[in-house]
């Protein structure tokens, strides 16, 4: 599956939601990419959620997150393999359509919707808590509703908005991280003017218990706890296919993403536990980046993290509603949605999609605040493992990808997965045995996530397999690899 080239005859003026205009429109520039492929793997859980991670495992999280971006690194190298070849809006769900099956780009492609709408009310929470703070006037269903529906109007502008705001968000992010590191390793060796830091010293990696005081077990639990604020490497494929170049796009995030995750996770996480020892209270209580600025002295170190945790979350939304609407649009592009989710304006919005999967978020996010221990926490852990189930799909894609690839169209293959196809196996294994080994996990809902994750998939690959059966949709998905009558089958979607 291509994206739709632009027609030379205008469509009908922009306006509702179905109309029909000329698929979607290479309108990222290059920096917006680059900064979406930079800023796509700082979540706000790195944020948030390594304090947890700390605390639970010690200076060993490092190798938790080492072992985690390993994976990642992996996984991105072969959806790099298969985008530079197929650059296209469905990334991974259109690969599993062309390589496994009609039920698996189905399924898995719903998965990730499900998953992204979901996170933004997660997300549109979170952003709404720390507004509330600053303004108590306006309450926090309030703050989610302007969040959600300032961001849904940039989105619905055109794409290029979407790519300017996410660039000054990552942008916001990389900067805060990076000086975050500079500042944290001057203190570290004792060269930053002002600050004495009592705590902090490379003695903090192997005291307090060791390098691993709750013993190497603790490393997978720490797995377990970082591996989902991975989420969204991925996101920089998707949005490739609506750029000029989308194959030098993707190739170039696919090369940079090791020294992304070494610098920003790796990096920061060393500083941190370097700065504070691993069990400061001040780790849990104040949160792992907020501890390591107060023992600098740094004024108001809980508000400039607020301030960074906000932008961390308004750009996890901001991409959550982009990816959610390209992965509805290309289901419907490929008759796996309705035909309405492939039409889009004459600025190549896809906008039937995007209000369709702002409509699902805003539901989510009056579940979180009316049934916030039922529905909602059943919505959570139901889409908690897809993250894993998209890197497995990913994994048995590229098996089928590279033979296919080599055998129509050798010269697309400008990025290879290392070792072919011994590294793809260990990496489907490793997932695979991360999945199992949170199904041993009671303490942190690991057995929970999984098995609602599991049921609801399971629900949705048999609704596939039905539709297929039934001989629902179109034939399978189009790509440059393709031939020439599905491409034109698949272009009579957005007419």
């Amino acid at each position: 599956m291509t994206s739709q080239p632009t027609p030379t005859k205008a469509a009908p003026a922009p306006g509702g939601p179905g109309e029909p205009g000329g698929g979607l429109q290479a309108g990222l520039k290059n920096r917006h990419l680059t900064m979406i492929a930079i800023g796509g793997v700082i979540g706000a859980g790195l944020f948030v959620g390594s304090s947890t991670g700390i605390a639970t495992t010690g200076p060993g999280i490092l190798l938790s997150y080492a072992l985690v971006g390993t994976l990642v690194v992996l996984v991105m190298r072969m959806l790099g393999e298969m985008s530079a070849a197929n650059p296209t809006s469905g990334s991974f769900s259109a690969h599993a359509d062309r390589a496994l099956g009609r039920w698996a780009g189905f399924s898995i492609g719903w998965l990730y919707w499900f998953f992204w709408v979901v996170v933004l009310a997660v997300e549109a929470t979170a952003g709404a808590t720390i507004l509330e703070g600053w303004v108590p006037a306006v309450p926090q269903w309030g703050w989610a509703l302007i969040v959600m529906i300032v961001l849904t109007a940039t989105n619905l502008v055109s794409v290029g908005s979407y790519g300017e705001f996410e660039f000054w968000f990552a942008g916001i992010k990389v900067v805060a991280i990076g000086a975050f590191i500079i500042v944290g390793a001057l203190a570290i060796f004792g060269v930053l003017p002002g600050v004495h830091a009592d705590k902090a010293g490379v003695g903090n990696l192997s005291e307090h218990g060791g390098f691993l005081p709750h013993g190497p077990g603790a490393i997978l639990t720490g797995v377990l706890l970082v591996v989902f604020s991975f989420m969204g490497s991925e996101i920089a494929t998707l949005a490739a296919g609506e750029s000029s170049d989308p194959q030098r796009a993707v190739t170039k995030s696919t090369n940079s993403i090791i020294w992304r995750i070494a610098v920003f996770y790796l990096g920061s996480i060393l500083v941190v536990i370097t700065l504070v020892p691993w069990n400061d209270p001040a780790i849990k209580e104040k949160g792992s980046y907020v501890a390591a600025l107060d023992s600098l002295g740094i004024a108001h170190a809980g508000e400039i993290m607020n301030f960074i945790v906000l932008t961390s979350v308004l750009s996890c939304l901001n991409s959550g509603l982009y990816t959610a609407s390209r992965m509805a649009f290309s289901l419907g592009e490929r008759r796996d949605a309705p035909k309405a989710f492939a039409r889009t304006t004459r600025r190549g919005v896809p906008m039937t999609a995007i209000v369709v999967s702002v409509v699902f978020g805003f539901v989510a996010v009056f579940f979180n605040y009316k049934f916030p221990d039922s529905v909602f926490l059943f919505l959570v852990n139901s889409s908690g493992a897809v993250a894993l189930f998209v890197w497995l799909v990913i994994c048995f894609s590229q098996l089928r990808m590279r033979k296919i690839i080599q055998r129509e169209a050798p010269e697309k293959l400008v990025v290879k997965m290392w070792l072919y196809p011994y590294l793809t196996w260990a990496t489907a294994a490793l997932i695979v045995f991360v999945l199992g080994y949170m199904l041993t996990d009671t303490e942190h809902d690991g057995r929970t996530t999984v098995l609602l994750s599991l049921l609801v998939a399971a629900v949705v690959v048999a609704i596939a397999v039905v539709r297929q059966k039934l001989g629902a949709g179109s034939s399978s998905a189009a790509g440059p690899l393709a031939s020439a009558s599905r491409d034109e089958e698949q272009a009579e979607v957005g007419a």
